[in-house]
């Protein structure tokens, strides 16, 4: 397992740790379960706003009750690592909930981030909660039109149309 991919307990001290060097914690969310250009053109942006980026992956439990019983189409433990082997992200940690604010209360980062497709009254608990210790919520705009729905729609479509 790539030594990214830590559990929320073992980041909790490395951020700690990070913090008293200095280090401006930066996170984000999301299921990230078909990675494409606009994934990673969002992950490089973020980092650019501190110094750590860590991102917070939903479960495959969390995204099938977010997103039906057909997702997520790859792995958590998979993702994970592609995640992981990503230049722009410094840390993965998994979790099991909805939302992660369990994790950010943990982790308690100067900054969390969501892509502009985030439904903002979604955002909002997060957001309060960041507040609560001096946090701050910020959406960024990937500039890429793609989006893991559409593809798969995509792929589905395209495949209906290949003869065998």
């Amino acid at each position: 397992m790539n030594p990214k991919i830590k559990s929320q307990e073992e980041l909790e001290e490395i951020v700690n740790s990070l913090k008293k060097e200095g280090k401006k914690i930066v996170t984000t969310n999301g299921a990230f379960d078909i990675i494409h250009f606009s994934h990673v053109n969002l992950l490089r942006k973020i980092k650019e706003l501190g110094d750590v980026l860590v991102v917070l992956l939903n479960s495959d439990a969390s995204i099938k009750a977010n997103k039906g019983e057909d997702r997520p189409i790859i792995s958590e433990l998979e993702r994970a690592e592609m995640l992981a082997a990503l230049e722009s992200v410094d840390y993965v940690t998994i979790f099991k909930e909805d939302k992660p604010l369990k994790v950010l209360e943990l982790l308690k980062p100067e900054l969390h981030t969501k892509g502009y497709q985030g439904i903002p009254t979604r955002n909002k608990e997060e957001e309060t909660l960041l507040e609560s210790w001096g946090g701050k919520m910020e959406l960024i705009n990937s500039e890429g039109k793609h989006s893991t729905t559409d593809i798969i729609k995509k792929i589905l479509e395209t495949s209906k149309n290949e003869t065998v």
